[in-house]
């Protein structure tokens, strides 16, 4: 099984100049602990996860260095704390050094970089350009078919027909697909049981689909209204 066996495709990206309050906003909004800064053409430029914005000046989580470590620190590295710290933009609080992967990475080589990196997820790129992402829960959805049986290239052919047919149904989804043997995995969830139901029917519609598995959830609905 291949980065491009698991990947999520739909990937959340912003641009360098994006407003750091934009930036977390879209985390909120996708339920995303990361978004990947990429420039007009889409190759990848850095990345921004949760914990960079929470080393925020505003949420009071600004590093601030032992005093005997502000004895060794250089003048460029103060500089740079300062703009993570306070930076408007993506560009001033992303990580730049990104560590990336093939679409033909292993799923092995992928769990051993993120374990050795201690991250959460790394962006899938062709040609310098991100075509998707692997998380930790792609990998552990992968892993869980994979004990059912061996993904085929037929498989991955079958996935990304599976993807473009969910895309058709409207439906708000964070859903992740991994399919094995003509069996479709669903993962995620979505906001009622229509659309549940939808993405179940639209896996069900395209060619070669064995059967379709749903692991997809319904995001709890928030009661709004006055408290006595």
């Amino acid at each position: 099984m291949r980065a491009d066996d698991i990947m999520s495709m739909d990937v959340v990206t912003v641009s360098p100049d994006t407003h750091v309050q934009v930036v977390a906003q879209k985390l909120l909004d996708r339920g995303v602990s990361a978004v990947p800064v990429v420039d007009d053409q889409g190759h990848i430029l850095g990345i921004i996860s949760e914990g960079d914005l929470m080393r925020r000046r505003e949420t009071g989580g600004e590093r601030r260095p032992s005093w005997w470590l502000s004895l060794i620190s250089t003048t460029k590295t103060n500089a740079e704390a300062y703009v993570k710290a306070h930076g408007l933009h993506a560009k001033d609080v992303m990580t730049r050094n990104v560590i990336t992967v093939s679409e033909s990475t292993p799923v092995n080589e992928i769990a051993e970089i993120l374990e050795k990196h201690r991250i959460k997820r790394v962006p899938v790129v062709h040609q310098g350009k991100i075509v998707g992402i692997v998380s930790r829960a792609n990998l552990l959805h992968g892993l869980v078919v994979q004990k059912l049986e061996p993904a085929t290239r037929d498989d991955a052919s079958m996935r990304k027909s599976v993807i473009k047919e969910l895309r058709e149904t409207g439906a708000d989804t964070m859903v992740d697909v991994v399919v094995s043997n003509g069996i479709v995995h669903l993962w995620g969830a979505v906001g009622s049981t229509t659309e549940k139901e939808a993405l179940q029917v639209a896996a069900e519609n395209v060619a070669g689909v064995g059967s379709v598995i749903s692991h997809v959830g319904i995001f709890p609905q928030i009661v709004q209204g006055s408290v006595c």
